[in-house]
């Protein structure tokens, strides 16, 4: 078993709340590690794929819950969201720290169906596909060391990627680590279709369900670019409102995700669109049809689905960073751009631009300059990751850093 990042908040979280939930997109590795929480702390373990107990938990959802041993560990809880009063009642009745881990391959607190929430008394940490730094077996260094003021740590050799297409396509879900490329997409083909005819049906009740296989590979293509709802209505065929309610959908599977605009309080305008990203470039390769071959020829794409990998790696490691994390992207009317600001809640900043090629030129940091001019003493430093083997200063708290340095850290 590859042993998540995420492990030390979950027990953080455990120790001193009653309710810690667990979500994410289906095959993250959800169940394998309730499974293993479940043998670890002594719990009793439900999963609401088994027919039998989805049965009983919709029939009496109260009687359910308060029939369980606690602690107890219930999986794919969003099946039946009537469970959550149940757990809030149980909760309210027994208040203690660590009685429930529950897991869900949708978001369930903006499902319309759950009238109650358990504010004040959950805990909800995400689990995305595999990082870079579990493949490894590291804890990744890359953030705190960025908001320490510090350049990246340097890569470990042994976990250097053989080429940028190669780490594009490869799949971050867990079950696939020994697939072949031919295995890898029937894989693909068998995840979308489950999704689409299985949990869009389960959550929306919608029979309609034509539009949406190719307003995802619409999506895909558009990856890490500006989210225009206008250009999508029109390119996939339907109406605004079926677009709003097919992509909030997306987003509630965690297929797909929005990267906001840093709004800062500056005096030039700035771009308030979100990018659009894919919860993993391997999916987002095969709703493309784009292997290895494609995207050396194609470096407009490649660099399209790099930009993606990359905020995908971030975003993970921000699921168990010490501190609070945002991440966001910054384009100013006049085309001054960068592809990543992340911001911690005392407001200091680090930029992130990434760039597919090996050259790279002081301008490259013109718009690092340009940020870290504006917010002044909030800016703690820039990198520019990039296709070479060094990390090399350019300018004070400038570096160019190889990719690989996005996953350096200390092995566990």
């Amino acid at each position: 078993m590859i042993r998540r990042n995420i492990t030390s908040k979950l027990a953080d979280a455990w120790a001193d709340t009653p309710v810690v939930m667990l979500i994410g997109a289906r095959q993250t590795g959800k169940t394998t590690l309730a499974i293993d929480w479940a043998e670890r702390h002594k719990a009793s373990y439900e999963t609401l794929d088994d027919a039998a107990v989805l049965g009983a938990a919709a029939a009496d959802p109260q009687g359910f819950i308060h029939g369980l041993t606690l602690p107890a560990v219930i999986d794919e809880v969003q099946k039946i969201p009537a469970l959550l009063p149940a757990i809030k009642l149980r909760v309210d009745h027994e208040r203690k720290p660590g009685m429930f881990l529950l897991t869900g391959s949708a978001n369930v607190l903006s499902l319309p169906r759950i009238s109650e929430s358990l504010a004040g008394r959950m805990e909800i940490h995400t689990l995305w596909p595999l990082s870079e730094g579990e493949r490894a077996g590291y804890q990744e260094s890359f953030i705190p060391s960025l908001f320490a003021g510090r350049p990246p740590d340097p890569p470990d050799k042994r976990h250097t990627p053989t080429s940028l297409p190669a780490l594009i396509s490869k799949s971050g879900f867990p079950g696939n680590l020994k697939r072949s490329s031919t295995r890898l997409e029937e894989w693909h083909r068998s995840y979308v279709t489950s999704i689409l005819q299985r949990d869009v049906r389960d959550l929306a009740k919608i029979d309609g369900l034509t539009a949406m296989p190719n307003l995802l590979k619409l999506l895909a293509a558009r990856s890490s670019g500006l989210l225009n709802t206008s250009d999508l209505t029109r390119d996939a065929g339907i109406p605004n409102s079926t677009l709003k309610r097919y992509l909030a959908l997306f987003e509630m599977l965690f297929l797909v995700y929005r990267l906001p605009a840093w709004s800062g309080k500056l005096s030039k305008r700035l771009i308030k669109a979100p990018k659009v990203m894919l919860c993993d470039t391997a999916l987002a390769c095969h709703l493309l049809g784009a292997g290895p071959g494609l995207l050396r020829k194609d470096r407009v794409l490649m660099g399209h689905l790099l930009e993606n990998f990359v905020a995908n790696e971030l975003k993970k490691q921000t699921c168990w960073a010490d501190a609070t994390v945002e991440i966001m992207h910054y384009r100013t009317a006049s085309g001054r751009e960068l592809d990543f600001i992340l911001e911690d809640r005392r407001g200091h900043m680090v930029a992130v631009e990434v760039k597919s090629s090996q050259a790279i030129k002081a301008e490259d940091f013109d718009a690092m300059r340009d940020l870290a001019g504006n917010v002044k003493s909030r800016f703690e430093c820039g990198v520019l990751l990039h296709d070479g083997s060094r990390v090399l200063p350019f300018g004070k708290h400038l570096w160019a850093a190889p990719i690989s340095s996005l996953w350096a850290g200390e092995k566990d």
